[in-house]
């Protein structure tokens, strides 16, 4: 059995490039998770209940949005996110 991951880019780039995977912390004790609705129907049902969980396991959560699904966080939230969290989760929903 190998550990080798296979990440899928789901854009229209005619030549995938190669990424590593970020590095992972081995606890979230202490750190503080970015939770980002990206404006999909149905994301914040499902990030309500993650909040929950991590909330009850004593993670600190600030909640993000975008303004629209349809386009890139603006620079400005992106920013925001990365000056404020030590990771982040995204929430893909219909």
């Amino acid at each position: 059995m190998t550990n080798e991951k296979v990440l899928l880019d789901p854009t229209s780039e005619s030549t995938p490039s190669e990424r590593s995977l970020s590095e992972r912390p081995e606890t979230m004790d202490g750190l503080t998770v970015g939770l980002l609705d990206i404006s999909k129907g149905r994301g914040d049902i499902f990030l309500n209940r993650l909040e929950e969980k991590l909330s009850d396991s004593g993670i600190k959560i600030l909640r993000f949005k975008k303004p629209t699904f349809t386009k890139p966080a603006p620079i400005d939230l992106r920013h925001e996110i990365a000056s404020k969290c030590d990771a982040v989760i995204e929430a893909l929903a219909d």
